[in-house]
Order: structure tokens, then sequence, then C-alpha cells
């Protein structure tokens, strides 16, 4: 299944809650009224794309459309346009098409390490398992650290996963410091000459200061040990969540300074609209999406296919 089925299968209750009588609302040859637009913008809220996004859009079809005759065609491409326009933002984040690693910065020599943050129950190790796979597929030697020394079986499943994969792991006894697992990890990825360390850390809330702080000391250890990293910091977030989610964005990026998003469980949520929002309200682009619970359903994110497939009838 390539990627545009894949997003087209992962998006479809967000799309069957968008589509719902938007056939009776929007009727072509009918004239677009305010009344219709208001209508179709609390739609949008519904997929949970946020107001900002969803303002936006529809100010775009007023501004080309109201009054005019309803022709569906024209209409739907005024959308996509502009959602495709919201959702690549002004930093430049769009990946060379082909290469599923173009979203990730690489360390210009040595070790690149890659520190993985979220609340519990987001998907992070299975995340994880995706991206060492991933990473594995192109060639990559990976060394995964388990950070999340609180919760015995988060060790315990993501050690599985290392066999499965072929990775060595890190681990320390449970209770342990978790920036001394980051310690230990960066040490063992010099010494074994790995190209990528991922580090795991606690699941937590955003509200648990003194573990924001920690998150934060995880970073220090590991830049002590290899200079410059972490290179690339991911948040992993659940698509189920909605809005929740950019709370927890705003606050993970405070503490770790996130350079982007895994968005986990897309495909058993209507609120794919979460990834609009999160775009608009972050200076933090999405660039990996979880479509499956299989070790290969984590795909480059691509805000043309993505809002094709959400679109596509």
């Amino acid at each position: 299944m390539g990627l545009f089925d894949k997003l087209k299968r992962g998006l479809q209750k967000t799309k069957d809650l968008l589509f719902t009588d938007v056939r009776d609302l929007l009727k072509a040859g009918e004239i677009l009224t305010d009344a219709k637009l208001e209508e179709f913008y609390g739609r949008l809220i519904l997929t949970d794309m946020g107001v900002v996004a969803a303002t936006a859009i529809r100010e775009e079809l007023r501004a080309k459309h109201l009054g005019r005759t309803i022709v569906l065609d024209e209409l739907w491409s005024t959308i996509k346009a502009k959602l495709k326009d919201l959702l690549k933002g002004g930093d430049g984040a769009q990946w060379a098409a082909g290469d599923p690693l173009a979203p990730l910065n690489f360390a210009s020599r040595g070790v690149t390490v890659v520190l993985v943050a979220g609340v519990n129950g987001a998907g992070k190790t299975t995340s994880i398992a995706k991206l060492a796979n991933l990473l594995k597929k192109q060639g990559k030697s990976v060394l995964l650290a388990a950070g999340d020394t609180f919760r015995a079986a988060a060790v315990e499943q993501l050690t599985l996963w290392s066999q499965r994969l072929g990775c060595e792991i890190v681990t320390r006894p449970s209770g342990s410091d978790p920036a001394s697992v980051a310690h230990v990890g960066g040490m063992r990825a010099v010494e074994a000459g790995v190209d990528v360390l991922i580090v795991d850390t606690a699941g937590r809330l955003q509200t648990q200061q003194n573990l924001m702080k920690q998150l934060s000391k995880i970073r220090r250890v590991l830049e002590a040990v290899i200079p410059g990293a972490p290179h690339e910091v991911l948040l992993v977030l659940d698509a189920t969540t909605g809005q929740n989610g950019v709370s927890q964005a705003k606050l993970f990026s405070e503490a770790v300074a996130c350079t982007g998003m895994i968005l986990a469980k897309l495909d058993g949520t209507a609120k794919g609209g979460v990834v609009v929002a999160i775009r608009q309200q972050m200076a933090l682009p999405v660039k990996y999406v979880g479509l499956g619970e299989q070790i290969d359903d984590l795909e480059l994110f691509d805000p043309d296919s993505f809002v094709e497939a959400l679109f596509e009838k």
C-alpha cells in the first residue's frame, strides 16, 4: 500500500466527519451564502484543526466564492490550496520526495542523537521502534537507550523491540536516574560507532514541572557526552487527543527545544485536523505520522499528500 492509500485509510474517520451531510450543505448550482459558510466552518472546527486555520479557510472562501454559484470542484480547490499553504508554513519544512529520512537533522559526523519525549500512552515506545526500523531500512546502525526507568513495562517493551529489530539497547535498573541512562547510552554509542542513538524518556504529564526539568537535564547530559547532541528532539503526540495536543506540544517544546513531531494514532481519530492546529500554533513541523500498528506504519508527513487524501471523495 502506497503512502497516499495509507493516508486515505488513516484519515477515514476524519473524512467521515468532514463530509457528513456536506453534500446537503454545499450543493452545486446553489448560491454560497454566509449561513452555508458558517455551517461549513463549524464542520472544520469539529476536525480539531483549530479556530485560526478554520477561520483562514472560511475567509478564503468568502473572498473568492461568497455570493457566487457553487461549483464544487472550484470550492474544494480553494480549500485544499489554503490548507496546504497553512500546513507548509514559512519555515521551509518540506521534505525531499522519496527520502524517508529527509526530515531528520543528522550530525555532520559521528553519532546522531535523537531524543524522544511524550506523555504516557501517546504511543512513544512504538513510535521509537518504528523510527529505528525506518533508520535500519535506510542502512543506518541504531542504538536504543531505555530512559523510561520509572516504568518497568516500558523498558521491557523497548527491549523486545530491540531484539526484533536487531538493535543494541542500553538499560539501567528500575528507578535509576534517566539522565544516567542517557549518559551511558551516549558513551556506548560513541564507543560502538553507531550512526544513530535514540533516547527514550519517561512518559510524563506536561503539568509536572519537576519531571519537565528532568527532561532538560537529560538534554544537558547528552550534550556533554556528544557535542551538539541531541541533534533531533521529537515529540510524540497522540492524534486522538485533538486540541489537548497543542498545549502538550508547547510545554514539551519549552522544556527540551523540540525540533519536530511524530503524530501517532492518526488512523484512530476523527480529529486529524489537529495537524493543522499544531502547525499554526507552534513553529514545529510534523515530521512523521503513525498510520497503523505495524512496524512499517510510520510515514513521512507530506502536506500535499495529507490534504489530497483528506479531501479524496
